[in-house]
């Protein structure tokens, strides 16, 4: 019975030893952990010459998919965005959350071309007007990352 007691009180410690403290707001998907976050500014630096990067990333919100919250834009520049989907479409992000808002987002960022097709598909959901979707014609060099956790920082 002893052995039995310090066996599980030895499995507690450790599990919270090993724990890792999750970043604080409102969580999404996998949440997201502390630790080794970089500004959406860097995101691209980060990438280098890779296609693809894991990382964690904290940014502002453009905007998000008024349809029913299936992706987002952060901002990582003062003329860029970088497009944000939710991996497996696992979770949406509150559709009404306004510009600005401070995220974390925890997942892979890719350097993709998304098609005229997506492209239109993306500003429909976005509820953009029949103009504006008709002036999409050429495809979009971008990043694309690829969350499995978010937090809305507060």
């Amino acid at each position: 019975m002893k052995k039995l007691i310090l066996s599980l009180t030895f499995c507690a410690l450790a599990t919270l030893g090993f724990a890792q403290d999750k970043v604080q707001g409102q969580s999404f998907g996998e949440g997201v952990t502390e630790g080794n976050i970089i500004p959406a500014t860097e995101v691209n630096s980060k990438l280098g010459k890779e296609a693809k990067a894991d990382m964690k990333v904290v940014g502002e919100v453009v905007n998000v998919c008024k349809k029913k919250g299936c992706f987002m834009n952060v901002k990582i520049s003062d003329t860029e965005t970088m497009f944000v989907k939710f991996k497996d479409y696992g979770f949406f992000m509150p559709k009404d959350m306004a510009p600005g808002t401070k995220v974390v987002i925890d997942g892979f960022a890719e350097r993709k071309e998304t098609s005229v097709e997506d492209l239109q598909h993306y500003a429909r959901d976005a509820k953009k007007s029949d103009e504006e979707i008709a002036k999409i014609t050429k495809p979009k060099k971008e990043i694309v990352f690829e969350a499995k956790g978010a937090v809305i920082v507060k």
